[in-house]
């Protein structure tokens, strides 16, 4: 039977809301004054924390929610939130009854947009009615519109991911000079992940190689320790020739490389040589 939450005159009912990084680190809140435990993760106390009021309706509008707290949990820091570590996450946010242990869901969605100041922060809401607005037809594209070992392209990660160790960080250039059995130049385009340090679980794209040190994509506001741990992914520029000549994998090439493209009709024949 569906329970019928809030008809009763006294109710042990609290919110929770639950947090999905990009990660895989799950985190549990609840308003409650105590931490319960339930659907296999740890929601802890936070009554400093509470979701705002969230809108439903039943168009294809996106929901609207938000989400307010202080800095002062563990699990939730000014430097992780600036860092990205929350980007893009999953929330959950719904009911629980604290004796029962009965849940009921209200919202779903994705954290958006995250502001800070004076230690707290404000984090909107995206709901997962707004994948209806995004188109699903690709667009057609002289280089590959596949990631690289990802969804299409088929090649297994494991033949292109290397560790490694950071020996230095210049913050200036931000590169990263690193040890690993991987030439330099097959990293370019390809991604970094630190393994431990400040950093870690977050991951860089290598726009570059410069002075046998890797250019990362996004400056770091702390150097990073040497000797920490990373793992590099080999990049590829999406071409059709590297994918059939570097990799062997052209009948897997998500693009189309010889369909003229919109400038063909302001093109002039030229007289044969």
């Amino acid at each position: 039977m569906t329970r019928v939450w809030f008809d009763q005159p006294l109710e042990t009912v609290a919110t929770f809301w639950r947090v999905i990084r990009r990660d895989g680190v799950t985190l549990g809140f609840t308003a409650h004054d105590r931490d319960l435990w339930f659907e296999g993760t740890a929601h802890r106390a936070a009554p400093g924390m509470v979701p705002s009021a969230i809108r439903r309706s039943a168009g294809f509008e996106p929901d609207s929610a938000e989400v307010q707290g202080a800095l002062s949990h563990d699990a939730l820091s000014a430097f992780d939130l600036a860092i990205g570590r929350f980007d893009g996450a999953r929330v959950m946010i719904g009911l629980v009854d604290w004796e029962s242990l009965e849940t009921h869901v209200v919202y779903r969605g994705t954290i958006g947009a995250v502001n800070e100041e004076a230690g707290t922060f404000t984090a909107d809401l995206v709901s997962r009615k707004s994948e209806l607005q995004r188109d699903p037809v690709p667009r057609t594209s002289p280089s590959c519109r596949a990631e690289f070992c990802g969804p299409g392209c088929t090649l297994s990660p494991a033949r292109f991911d290397h560790t490694g160790q950071l020996i230095s960080f210049d913050p200036v250039q931000n590169a990263a000079a690193v040890t690993t059995g991987a030439t330099l130049a097959s990293l370019a385009g390809g991604r970094l992940r630190w393994l431990d340090g400040p950093y870690a679980g977050q991951t860089a794209g290598i726009i570059g190689i410069s002075a046998g040190r890797l250019l990362l994509d996004n400056p770091l506001d702390q150097v990073p320790p040497a000797e920490t741990r990373v793992l590099l992914r080999e990049g590829c520029d999406r071409r059709l020739e590297t994918c059939a000549t570097r990799f062997a994998n052209a009948v897997n090439f998500q693009g189309e490389p010889h369909l003229p493209g919109n400038d063909l009709i302001t093109r002039y024949p030229s007289a044969p040589q």
